[in-house]
């Protein structure tokens, strides 16, 4: 179960209010790029797409946490009944299904951790989990960037980029401009989209 596009985009603004920060425009840029990418797919939903985008990060709500926005995300999201946008907070950061190349600190109580690990064994992802990861690598708080240009951006903030991870969004760019027929850039007005 999902929010509507106005539930989701409250929860955000109300998110924000708890927790100030780039994140929220950053939610915003994933949900415009996963909406775009969406429509042109042609066999996904469009709505759900930006539902999704904008509740990627709803775990920040809470404060700042690495991880842990990972759990705090999931847990809310549950909480409130969505089910499909607590999945999108669980799988955004991992395209591989596991913890090992979380970028970030490991902030999260033994029980936060068990948690994500054990929902990630038995998770099966879809469309788009792997649409919300690609579009998390696309999102700057400012708008769209270079998927290069942000990994980058990444890996000079936290100190490293484990190349799975780079290479795992580089192959998600080139399923959806397969599956679209279409530079992904031109497709989420990466020259001109602004939150």
């Amino acid at each position: 179960m999902l929010p509507t596009r106005e539930e989701a985009e409250k929860l955000l603004t109300e998110a924000e209010g708890c927790n100030p920060g780039p994140w929220g425009n950053h939610s915003r840029v994933v949900a415009h790029c996963a909406e775009k990418i969406a429509q042109e797919c042609g066999d996904m939903d469009s709505d759900k797409a930006y539902i999704l985008g904008l509740l990627h990060d709803i775990g920040r709500k809470f404060g700042v946490r690495h991880l842990g926005h990972v759990s705090d995300g999931y847990s809310y999201m549950m909480a409130l009944g969505y089910d499909e946008a607590a999945k999108i907070c669980l799988t955004h950061s991992f395209n591989s299904q596991t913890t090992d190349e979380y970028i970030g600190k490991f902030d999260t109580s033994e029980e936060e951790l068990n948690m994500i690990q054990d929902a990630l064994k038995t998770v099966v992802m879809d469309e788009y989990d792997r649409l919300i990861q690609l579009c998390d690598s696309l999102a700057g708080a400012e708008g769209v960037l270079d998927i290069e240009e942000r990994m980058e951006d990444v890996k000079r903030r936290y100190g490293s980029y484990p190349q799975n991870k780079w290479d795992g969004n580089l192959k998600l760019k080139e399923h959806f401009e397969e599956k679209m027929g279409r530079d992904i850039y031109v497709v989420v007005d990466k020259d001109s989209f602004k939150p």
